[in-house]
């Protein structure tokens, strides 16, 4: 197979692209790096579509080394034809090499294994030869030998039957064919093991779909259902129509004596060998299907998490709720230092509503606390309630937000916090960071397990290896988009740059810590195991302020900095100017960036990127995106009605639709068909993870704490309640269906129910 060839058909690019791509991750490359740094070579593919290059890049080479182990088996067995080379060598799935190499592949001793050894190959030959010259059962006593136990001519022809079954269920196209009659015609059937018992399967306890159209996420939850004990799971497939179609293949003459010995052995063969294959392959496939379409809506989810944008300047408390416990504060400077701790006791069973109040107020008026960052997990109820009548008695004005605790118990217990925070508990720490993932989302949580984040659905059911690197790559990606100051970013931080590992991140931080801040980018090449070929990687992705070149704070990789330096220098500025931000408008001094691209040497797509960059030295992506929804004021459940209109935030996309937060401590569901007035064949084409939204309530279930909603246009103004409005929607509050503005976010949001983690 060329493989350059088959990867450029399936991704829409030129082949070109496809060999140099290749050529670099070869040469270990990472995709960041080739992404920004190389598109002259790749014309400017990006990141995506380089990850999605490397993943078929990966398979069709494992693919090429397999059928090189097949055609060795085969070879080795003396069976190879040149038109079965031929045949595996045009197979372009693991499964069609699989099916080519079944009857060559070495088996455990089976029923047809047993009847090869008691000498029946001859008369099954004999049967599927179809031109016996006497009857089956005269030619079959024949075959009769006690010593080899068998012990009469209906053994013989059992034996015979078994063989042609084991032949029929070997052949790679009997096998494909039947795998495309069964996903075309087939059917999906779940049932309740106990029908009487209450679960959140019940959807599924009598569910028939046709193969072909079974959505990825009732995939998952029937793989969950069944594994849990609670669902029975089949493919019934067109049985009838496929046993037919086989003795069409096998029978030549319907009227000689062995038509209805290979009618009954085309039955065994596809009950017993083939139906149970096919039925464990294409559960299979649903299964990776599904796992990769969860994988890439978890991606999708987590990237816009990342990239949501942070909150300078603001000293903010953080607070972890509990009931028994008390709730454990933080106040966090505009830096991120915590500046103090403690616990407080206004929930039950203490109920120290007033004291903790005047704990509170304390820590606000000696710390000027402008914003209380409050976490979703138990008693944040009770607790959002006492911060509303806080907000209320304060001389100065404090908002709060609510973030999502999704992985802070993880990483308060883990081994980098103890090492961050030696001297708090995991309270402490926990609040800390519920603080800190205000003022810099993605700082804070590439600290976290991205499966531990809370905005994917069915994580701890697929296959894991996939999902971390899947999330692994698109947490690199949004790392290296941003950029990372190299003198305070955080060993986590720094081992999602571009060619740094764990290793290297950690040796970078001691080598801050033991020589003082950096001063310029060269200094990396200090740090113990970063080489040339890391650094070449890493470079751009580091920022050093207040360096010794200014450019080392810009996203302008040292690699160009001649080039650069020259370009300044033609339209009359210095490196300094960079630094005072005086180069504003140097765009509109480059009128042929072909020709001056040529001059100085470097491709006119890097010339465009360090023009760009140097217009707005290392601009943070995430000032495009608005600053999230802030609160003060408190809705209940119970206050909702049907037809109430509130603006809201998308805490998660799933298959099916969107969860999104009203501030009601339970999100509401809005069903892929409530989210546009036109047909969307997945929600992310319409909404984001962070998004604001306008909806409408449509039912509310107190007991079961469901709430449906709707975005459709209409009816959009009627009954809101008091408090419903809550400050940060404004101009840019989208309503349903409509196209998104730039950055209508909130920050680190999730909202599926348990059974769907």
């Amino acid at each position: 197979m060329d493989i350059h060839a088959k990867i450029a058909e399936e991704l829409g690019v030129k082949r070109s692209q496809v060999e140099a791509a290749v050529k670099l991750i070869d040469e270990g490359c990472t995709i960041p790096f080739i992404a920004r740094y190389r598109k002259e070579a790749t014309g400017a593919l990006n990141d995506e579509t380089l990850r999605n290059l490397f993943e078929r890049l990966t398979y069709l080479r494992n693919l090429e080394e397999r059928k090189e182990t097949v055609l060795a088996s085969i070879e080795e067995q003396g069976k190879l034809t040149e038109e079965l080379r031929a045949q595996i060598e045009a197979a372009e799935t693991q499964v069609a090499v699989e099916d080519l190499y079944r009857p060559y592949r070495p088996k455990r001793r089976t029923r047809a294994t047993i009847a090869r050894e008691r000498g029946l190959e001859p008369l099954a030959q004999l049967i599927v030869g179809q031109a016996l010259s006497q009857p089956l059962a005269e030619e079959a006593l024949k075959y009769v030998n006690e010593e080899k136990e068998v012990a009469t001519a209906a053994d013989a022809i059992a034996g015979a039957k078994d063989i042609i079954a084991e032949q029929i269920s070997d052949d790679a196209g009997y096998r494909t064919r039947i795998r495309e009659m069964t996903w075309k015609s087939g059917r999906l059937i779940s049932s309740a093991r106990d029908e009487e018992a209450e679960s959140v399967y019940e959807m599924y306890y009598a569910y028939d779909e046709p193969l072909s159209k079974v959505a990825g996420h009732r995939t998952l939850a029937i793989n969950r259902g069944e594994k849990e004990k609670l669902l029975n799971v089949k493919i019934e497939a067109p049985k009838e129509e496929i046993i037919a179609w086989l003795e069409r293949q096998i029978i030549a003459d319907e009227k000689t004596e062995t038509a209805q010995v290979l009618r009954e052995t085309a039955a065994d063969a596809y009950d017993r060998l083939i139906a149970p294959a096919i039925e464990r392959e294409l559960r299979s496939e649903l299964t990776e299907t599904a796992e990769a379409g969860a994988i890439r809506v978890f991606g999708k989810n987590l990237e816009q998490l990342l990239m949501q944008p942070p909150i300078a300047g603001q000293v903010v408390l953080g607070w972890d709720p509990a009931f028994r416990t008390g709730c454990k504060l933080a106040v966090v400077d505009a830096t991120g230092k915590v500046l103090d701790t403690t616990v407080i006791y206004p929930t039950a069973p203490q109920n120290k509503v007033e004291e903790s109040k005047a704990v509170l107020k304390k820590l606000i008026a000696k710390y000027n606390v402008t914003l209380i960052s409050l976490g979703n997990g138990t008693a944040s109820r009770e607790s959002e309630q006492i911060i509303v009548e806080l907000l209320k008695e304060l001389p100065v004005s404090v908002q709060y937000i609510i973030v999502n605790e999704a992985g802070a118990s993880v990483y308060s217990a883990s081994r980098l916090a103890t090492e961050e925070f030696p001297n708090f508990d995991v309270g402490q720490r926990s609040a800390a960071s519920m603080a800190r993932r205000l003022q810099d989302p993605l700082a804070e949580l590439v600290k976290i397990d991205p499966k531990s984040i809370g905005v994917g659905q069915y994580q701890h059911d697929m296959n894991q290896k996939k999902l971390s690197e899947a999330l692994g790559g698109v947490v690199e990606d949004c790392v290296n988009r941003v950029g990372v100051d190299l003198n305070t970013a955080s060993a986590s931080l720094l081992e999602y740059i571009s060619g740094i590992s764990k290793t290297i991140a950690k040796n970078i931080v001691v080598y801050r810590e033991e020589n003082g801040t950096f001063t310029s980018r060269s200094q990396l090449l200090k740090v113990a195991k970063l080489g040339p070929k890391a650094f070449e990687q890493c470079a751009g992705f580091m920022r050093i302020t207040a360096g010794k070149n200014p450019l080392d704070a810009t996203g302008v990789h040292p690699e160009s900095y001649g080039a650069t330096e020259s370009l300044l220098a033609r339209l009359g500025y210095t490196p300094e100017d960079v630094a005072s931000r005086k180069v504003a408008g140097i765009s509109k001094k480059v009128s042929d960036y072909g020709r001056l691209a040529e001059e100085l040497g470097v491709g006119e797509l890097t010339l465009r990127d360090i023009v760009k960059e140097l217009e707005k030295p290392a601009r943070d992506p995430r000032e495009d995106m608005p600053k999230p929804i802030l609160r003060n004021d408190v809705l209940e459940i119970r206050d909702l009605t049907p037809g109430m209109v509130l603006k809201g935030t998308v805490r998660n996309v799933i298959d099916f639709g969107a969860f999104v937060d009203i501030g009601v401590h339970q999100d509401g569901l809005v069903h892929i068909s409530e989210i546009c007035d036109r047909f969307i064949s997945h929600p992310l084409e319409a909404v984001s993870v962070g998004d604001i939204v306008e909806v409408k309530v449509l039912s509310v279930d107190v007991k079961k704490q469901r709430i449906q909603l709707s975005m459709k246009t209409g009816e959009n103004q009627e009954k809101k309640p008091k408090g419903a409005q809550r400050s940060g929607g404004g101009k840019n509050a989208r309503g349903g269906g409509k196209k998104k503005g730039k950055g209508s976010r909130e920050l680190d949001l999730s909202g599926l129910k348990n059974f769907m983690r």
